[in-house]
């Protein structure tokens, strides 16, 4: 069993923390030392951190910030470097202080590989089944609330999602059945649901990113299950960023999205999302299109104005107009009788 060391004991592994090597995640406390290792998980009211010899359980509130490294010592010098593609931001803090905010997470992540990024978000992708068919979602933090399509659960209750762990020759599949719908909002094609039965499972989830961080030509990778083909990952550039359909703006990609793939993150190279599949043309290739991830953003803050109610009639239902009339008689009934 691992042990749990408090803050002031921490003096020799911080010696041991200053040679760590730079693909490390770095945590700041508020007595300014710092800390770099791995850090396995984030609740509610500390970290786990993994230093190398040790694992370090650290309160919340002994925490000034923290912040993920994903990159190699050979690719320190080229991201310290600016990005001419890529305007500077102030990064979002984990949303500690803002309650409305706390169900999704953002970080500052360095750019890297697909392949690094695939290795450390893949798990909060999974696929999302019902009786209509499959689809994918992602998580969005460790308490079990995930994002999806509305059209990937319209008009169905019974929900399963399937989770994919991790293990030593490959992943391993972990189904869950008690699925709750918490909001829907069908015009802009988003649901956020939750786990009722995570159990003990250790939630993997990935991070949102911000639209104003979004190039034309940035590289981009979609993770997802088309056409029940699990774990499926396909890789393009941004296409564009603000193509307009029905009065919404999506990001378009070359990246190749089709069925099944609708729910699941669309990423930048630092493994933030940026966007939720949800369009694609099946016989033309490399038009893909993602809600933009401000927009989730939006939904989720504003969660209540959407919140599902199972007991409403018109809950998570569309009503089609009638098609028009072929006949252009008057029906017979409103045709004057003959005297």
């Amino acid at each position: 069993m691992y042990k749990s060391i408090k803050i002031r004991n921490f003096f020799f592994f911080l010696l041991i923390a200053s040679i760590t090597p730079s693909l490390a995640d770095t945590i700041v406390l508020k007595n300014g030392n710092r800390l770099s290792g791995d850090i396995l998980a984030e609740k509610e009211k500390k970290l786990v951190l993994d230093i190398g010899i040790d694992i370090l359980s650290i309160p919340k509130n002994e925490i000034l910030k923290y912040e993920y490294a994903l990159k190699t010592a050979a690719q320190t010098a080229e991201a310290n470097q600016p990005d001419v593609n890529t305007p500077a931001r102030q990064t979002d803090a984990p949303h500690a202080n803002n309650p409305t905010n706390q169900l999704y997470r953002t970080a500052n992540l360095q750019k890297t590989t697909i392949e690094n990024c695939v290795k450390r978000f893949s798990e909060a992708v999974v696929k999302i089944s019902s009786p209509a068919g499959t689809g994918s979602g992602f998580f969005i933090n460790e308490q079990g609330f995930l994002i999806t399509n509305y059209h990937v659960i319209e008009k169905e209750t019974k929900i399963e999602v399937t989770a994919f762990k991790k293990v030593k020759d490959g992943f391993e599949k972990k189904k869950f059945k008690k699925v709750k719908i918490v909001a829907i909002n069908p015009f802009i094609d988003l649901a956020l649901l939750k786990l009722e039965d995570p159990g003990s499972e250790k939630i993997k989830f990935a991070y949102l990113g911000d639209i104003r961080d979004i190039q034309i030509g940035q590289k981009t990778f979609a993770i997802g299950n088309p056409l029940g083909l699990e774990r499926t990952i396909t890789n393009g550039v941004i296409s564009t960023t603000n193509r307009a359909f029905k009065g919404l703006v999506y990001v378009q990609t070359n990246a190749d999205i089709n069925p099944g793939n609708s729910g699941g993150p669309l990423f930048n190279l630092a493994g933030e999302v940026i966007g939720v599949t949800n369009m694609g043309y099946i016989f033309y290739g490399g038009l893909g299109f993602a809600i933009p991830v401000n927009y989730v953003k939006n939904f989720i803050e504003n969660r209540d104005a959407f919140v599902y109610d199972k007991d409403n009639p018109n809950t998570g239902f569309r009503y089609l107009q009638p098609d028009r009339r072929k006949n252009p008689n008057k029906p017979n009934f409103l045709k004057e009788k003959k005297k």
